[in-house]
Order: C-alpha cells, then sequence, then structure tokens
C-alpha cells in the first residue's frame, strides 16, 4: 500500500466505476454516484472523492451524457501522450518482424490484428496511417466495450480516410476471431485471478501472438506518472487514474508467470524493459506471446532490437 491513499493499488480507478456495462448484452447500465463514491470513501482516497463529486447526477444516477464528453477528454488527452512517447512507432517495431515470421511459415491469408480495449482507437488508426497494409496483407480491428468511445474511433478514421474499423464488444468472442492482439494500458486493470483468465482467452486456434504495452512499475513511476499527467492533462479524474494506473501496473514476474500458466501454447516474456542496453527501465515495457514455432525466426527478424527481447519460454 501506498502513503498516499491516492497511490493504493488495491482499489480501481475512477473510469473502471462510472461507466458500466451488462456483461452480456454490452448495454449501458446506470451508475449510482453514491456507491462510486463509497468505493473511494473505504480506500480515504480524497482526491478522488472530491473528483466524483464532482460529477453531474439526476436523482442520484450519474449523468451518462456528462460521463460520456468525459470519457472522450480524457482518451483524447491519452492520445497526445501516446503521440509524445512515439508509442505507434514501438507498436510497429515488434509486429513487423512477428509479421515476418508469420509469413515465412507459408501463412498467406489476411492477419487479423486486434486492438483490446482500443479507446478512441490511437494505435489502431496510427497503424492503418502508417503502415502499407495492403502491402503486409493484414486488418486492423480496435474493439471496446465502450460504445461511445468506439463512435469516436470511427468517426475519426472516417475523416482520416483510414482503412481500419471500430467494433463494440468483446475482443475474445468468436464473432472476432483474431491472429494477433495487442493493446495499451489495459493489462493492469486485470487483478488477481482476473489477469490469468485473460491471458487464457488468447488460446485461440487462430491466434499466433499477443504483444500487451503497459507502464512498468518501479519506484519513481508513480512520481514521473504525477508529473506528466499534471502537465498535460486537464481532468481531475484524468489525473488522478493516469498515476493510479502507473502504481496499479503489475511487474514483469507477475505478468509472465501468468502468461506461462495460463497461455501455454505461447513462448511468452517481456519486451523493452530497459532504455538502450542500460538499467534505467523504460516508461512501458510489453507482455510478448509467440506461437513456440515461430520464435527462432522471430528474433531473427527483430535484428538489432533482439536485445531488447528477455527470455521466451
Amino acid at each position: 500500500m501506498s502513503f498516499f491513499p491516492s497511490w493504493n493499488p488495491a482499489q480501481p480507478e475512477i473510469t473502471d466505476l462510472i461507466v458500466q456495462h451488462d456483461a452480456g448484452t454490452l448495454k449501458r447500465l446506470p451508475v449510482r454516484k453514491q456507491s462510486v463514491i463509497e468505493v473511494f470513501s473505504r480506500f480515504g482516497n480524497e482526491k478522488a472523492l472530491r473528483a466524483v463529486r464532482a460529477l453531474r447526477e439526476n436523482d442520484g444516477w450519474l449523468d451518462h451524457r456528462e460521463i460520456d464528453a468525459l470519457l472522450l477528454t480524457v482518451h483524447w488527452e491519452m492520445q497526445r501522450l501516446a503521440e509524445e512517447f512515439y508509442h505507434g512507432h514501438r507498436v510497429w517495431g515488434v509486429l513487423k518482424p512477428l509479421i515476418a515470421a508469420i509469413r515465412n511459415t507459408g501463412h498467406r491469408e489476411t492477419l487479423q490484428i486486434v486492438d483490446v480495449g482500443c479507446g478512441i482507437g490511437y494505435t489502431t488508426r496510427w497503424l492503418a496511417a502508417r503502415v502499407p497494409v495492403a502491402e503486409h496483407n493484414i486488418e486492423l480491428i480496435g474493439i471496446d466495450l465502450n460504445s461511445t468511445l468506439i463512435s469516436e474511433a470511427n468517426r475519426l478514421a472516417t475523416a482520416e480516410r483510414l482503412p481500419c474499423r471500430f467494433v463494440q464488444g468483446d475482443a475474445f468472442s468468436r464473432e472476432h476471431p483474431s491472429h494477433l492482439f495487442l493493446s495499451t494500458g489495459v493489462v493492469h486493470h486485470f487483478r488477481g485471478d482476473a489477469l490469468p483468465e485473460f491471458l487464457r482467452q488468447h488460446e485461440q486456434p487462430e491466434a499466433m501472438g499477443f504483444l500487451h504495452f503497459d507502464f512498468q512499475p518501479w519506484f519513481l513511476a508513480p512520481w514521473g506518472s504525477l508529473f506528466f499527467h499534471n502537465l498535460r492533462m486537464r481532468t481531475a479524474i484524468a489525473r488522478h487514474d493516469g498515476v493510479l494506473s502507473a502504481a496499479r501496473a503489475h511487474d514483469a514476474k507477475t505478468l509472465v508467470g501468468a502468461a506461462r500458466t495460463a497461455a501455454r501454447g505461447f513462448a511468452s516474456g517481456i519486451y523493452g524493459a530497459k532504455i538502450w542496453g542500460t538499467p534505467a527501465p523504460r516508461v512501458f515495457h510489453a507482455l510478448l506471446g509467440v506461437r513456440r514455432e515461430l520464435e527462432p525466426d522471430f528474433r531473427r527478424q527483430l535484428g538489432r532490437h533482439a536485445g531488447r527481447l528477455g527470455e521466451l519460454r
């Protein structure tokens, strides 16, 4: 537990609570404001309480229109941070050699790449704008439970005339078979038994790999996140959740242990933990998994970046 109540990793983020969906139908559910307040009261988190109390309510229920507008603002600000950290380049730097390794097995059909919990789709749209999709014969799909974020992602993709699409739904549903799964800032939301269960869902016949980027935990990570989020974010909820995300991030041992237990069909490990071969940690690291037969060629395809890849087993 952190000495700051708002950094306690045992609690959820505000955005985890203010939007709820029915697990089966994905229908938006009403959220009682007092229920959210009670959660953060138990943790003594006054920073979260101030942000939640400021939200508009109707007869005790959070105003979904205000929540939608707030979520869009938060995700636009998150996109700006992703741009500043050159996140798209980082993702493609791993996907490109992985695609090449898959092609070298003789696989010629279109590769479906699904961005899990895509939000407004920055990573997918970045890839669609800069990667020759037809040349690599790939299909880029972003999937999220939140219909508001998906609508915005599709609006932006249409305005930018990008070859990608966005769907509200469960990324692991058989309706959306995928060859490669990726995500950014998602895996820390899965706590306890939910983490291996999330990874177990990758064991699908078509799936050949996964790449999940998230904050890399170390003692200065929350401080760095506090600096950047206070500098770049305008909303109290974004500032709160951004720092809590860093505090809740799983370490490499936890991620790799869960993957090797729950997704045994993949060789898994951590990619990009250190900066340029130094002991200094990167802000983000990635949990990476590939089908075992792909590993030797994938390492070769990485070339000079192979040193960023830890042990895969």
